[in-house]
């Protein structure tokens, strides 16, 4: 029987494509370390690992198994930059801190990319990303992007692409323009959430699967972490669950929201397919935004969704048939292989949310859709901030992220009636 996460549904390809995934031990009693981490994802492993290598006693527990949630079952998106265009940044914070958050986004492209060769993480990079307009109104926008990211942040990858040639490198005519950026790329997750792991092991982090925290606690300058199998008792902690974090700490809790995304993987297409024939991943201009990409071996995965809920959809690849056909009408009928989501961390505006929530507990996600690289340097960023060192992770903590409206209790269908009416938006 194919392992089925117990908190994201569906069996995904890249759970059927990863290799070998160690399995780690449960807690098993109390323990006293330096730090402790709670989330294995991206932001846990990274942590752990780079914490570990600079000798820190580090323990790190996980509710299920390493990369359950979204880390290691996204759309594999690098991206560039943070989740709003740099310029967008600029009008909102002024050009220095935009700058400053643009760099940092670039060394976290290059630190992932680096980080998975120095350690032999096969992540199947594939070079390229196209960002593409649904609407003929957003073409002068990429084209204007293009220009600015180039003379103004000093980024000159990415090319202006009109309406033909965006057509000839998507393979369809749904899209009116964009742009094409060639220094980012897109990755097999799950194969760099489990080579994280290994890494943090190899170094001596101390890794536990299934087991999930209870509670937090901070006083006398100690946090206390309790297990059904133990509490861990640390001089810092680190909160990186996410979008998967329910009621365990609530000012994190009233901030980051979690949002399902699902995924659909074809068979192959075939080497003679019209359909991204350079490889590209791809986004577009939906704020319910649709992300596709080919894998090495030629399938089409392709994400997204309509209309939002916190519940599951009952069939996953019949929604996202529906999208891949008004897309491509010619795959109307092709195999789809695997369905599959996870739950991402979302905020108001859009930014990550890393904030110190209680003495010597930071909390760190809700990266809003643009997590695969973000949130393995923040994992770094915290080790630094361990090591003495906070000032690159202070430019996240300083980014205004107010609470959702609505409290507890208002807060799910209001956001249901909020992304609804956004892609009720994108198709007029």
């Amino acid at each position: 029987m194919s392992y089925l996460s117990p908190i994201s549904p569906g069996y995904s390809w890249y759970e059927a494509t990863v290799g070998e995934r160690p399995a780690y031990p449960a807690l098993d009693g109390d323990r006293s370390v330096d730090v402790v981490v709670i989330g294995g994802g991206f932001t846990g492993l990274s942590a752990a690992a780079h914490l570990a290598k600079a000798g820190t006693n580090v323990a790190l527990i996980e509710a299920h198994r390493f990369g359950d949630g979204a880390s290691g079952r996204n759309g594999g998106q690098l991206g560039t930059g943070q989740r709003a265009w740099a310029e967008d940044l600029e009008a909102e914070l002024g050009f220095t801190r935009a700058k400053a958050l643009f760099d940092l986004a670039e060394e976290a492209k290059a630190h992932l990319l680096d980080f998975a060769a120095a350690n032999a993480i096969d992540v199947e990079f594939m070079p390229g990303q196209l960002s593409v307009a649904h609407k003929a109104r957003y073409v002068d926008a990429y084209k204007a992007h293009a220009d600015i990211m180039a003379t103004r942040f000093g980024y000159n990858h990415i090319t202006f692409m009109d309406g033909k040639e965006t057509a000839e490198r998507l393979g369809t005519t749904a899209y009116f323009g964009g742009t094409r950026d060639a220094g980012t790329g897109h990755i097999h997750p799950l194969k760099l959430a489990v080579g994280t792991a290994r890494v943090a092991a190899a170094a001596g982090a101390q890794l536990f699967e299934t087991t999930p925290a209870t509670g937090i606690t901070s006083s006398g300058g100690k946090v206390r972490v309790t297990t059904p199998f133990g509490t861990i008792t640390a001089d810092k902690a680190l909160l990186a669950v996410n979008a998967y974090g329910g009621m365990l700490e609530p000012v994190s809790a009233s901030r980051v929201m979690p949002i399902g995304s699902f995924i659909g993987a074809t068979v192959p297409l075939g080497s003679d397919s019209p359909v991204i024939p350079g490889g590209e991943s791809v986004d577009d201009s939906r704020f319910v935004v649709r992300y596709f990409r080919k894998s090495k071996d030629g399938r089409l995965l392709f994400g997204g969704r309509e209309a939002y809920s916190v519940s599951d959809p009952k069939d996953i690849q019949t929604q996202i048939r529906k999208q891949i056909t008004e897309l491509y009408p010619s795959l109307k009928d092709v195999e789809i292989t695997h369905g599959w989501g996870g739950y991402v961390g979302i905020t108001v505006p859009r930014k990550p949310f890393v904030r110190e929530v209680m003495p010597n507990v930071i909390f760190a996600g809700g990266y809003s859709g643009h997590g695969v690289m973000l949130s393995n340097f923040v994992g770094k960023l915290y080790a630094e901030t361990v090591a003495g060192n906070r000032d690159r992770l202070k430019l996240f903590e300083e980014l205004k992220i107010p609470p959702f409206p609505g409290g507890r209790r208002l807060r799910t269908p209001l956001l249901f009636l909020a992304l609804n009416w956004f892609a009720l938006r994108d198709r007029i």
